[in-house]
């Protein structure tokens, strides 16, 4: 996480652009956005977070934690190098996107012996909210690279966890937005929708906004008009703050 914040911050100045900017980050752009927001707030005028909110570090081990789930969580399984690259190997590549883009809220942990990518089901009818040519041109560039990259950000889970020990109980400190569907897997199966009414999430980000909008993992896609509409009013409302301050 260090060094795709560090790729963040050089690609601001590589592109000239003003020092403090505004980021915005879905899933595991979320969390880049979250530690840039941690790392280098001289740099950031707000953060908007979609699907994943900002959670404080745990005083145990990434791997430690989710091992609590067994075999069959996708997480653990994807903590073994090549594992479930190879099982990712017995369908076509758009049919592991579109597993993954079909999650429903059960469907995180397969029975024990059986690999979650074959433990999702997919339906033989497009997505509503994607159509086949786009779903494609997603399947054409993973062809190319494969799912090695994205898999490798699960498997330093517990060397990012290590590497922030000095931020340990660090807070957010930017004016924060969390776009949410309130049928993400995410909200329900990792304790979001609790985290948020406790208190918990505005306690590690002060100056927070919550709204958690119809659909489900993929909002930007699912909902676009709406996630744009909720980023420009957050905007509109953070320069009203500005102007009067």
């Amino acid at each position: 996480m260090l060094h795709v914040v560090g790729d963040v911050v050089a690609l601001l100045d590589h592109l000239r652009l003003p020092k403090v900017v505004v980021v915005v980050g879905h899933d595991w752009g979320a969390q880049v956005a979250w530690h840039f927001c941690l790392f280098r707030p001289d740099r950031v005028r707000a953060v908007v977070a979609l699907g994943i909110p900002f959670f404080p570090r745990s005083p145990r081990s990434m791997a430690e934690m989710f091992a609590a789930r067994g075999d069959g969580f996708y997480i653990t399984q994807f903590q073994e190098p090549g594992r479930a690259e190879k099982a990712f190997a017995r369908y076509d590549v758009a049919t592991v996107l579109k597993k993954f883009y079909s999650i429903e809220l059960d469907d995180l942990a397969a029975p024990p012996g059986v690999e979650i990518i074959d433990f999702f089901d997919v339906s033989s009818s497009p997505l509503p909210w994607m159509t086949e040519e786009e779903l494609g041109q997603y399947a054409e560039k993973f062809q190319k690279s494969g799912f090695t990259g994205p898999l490798n950000y699960y498997r330093n889970m517990d060397t990012n966890w290590r590497l922030t020990a000095p931020w340990h109980a660090a807070k957010i400190t930017v004016p924060a937005k969390f776009i949410g569907g309130e049928k993400d897997i995410g909200v329900e199966s990792f304790g979001v929708k609790r985290y948020i009414e406790s208190g918990g999430f505005k306690s590690n980000v002060p100056d927070l906004e919550v709204s958690i909008i119809e659909g489900h993992h993929f909002l930007q896609q699912e909902q676009a008009e709406r996630v744009n509409s909720e980023i420009l009013s957050f905007l509109d409302k953070l320069s009203g703050k500005e102007a009067h301050n």
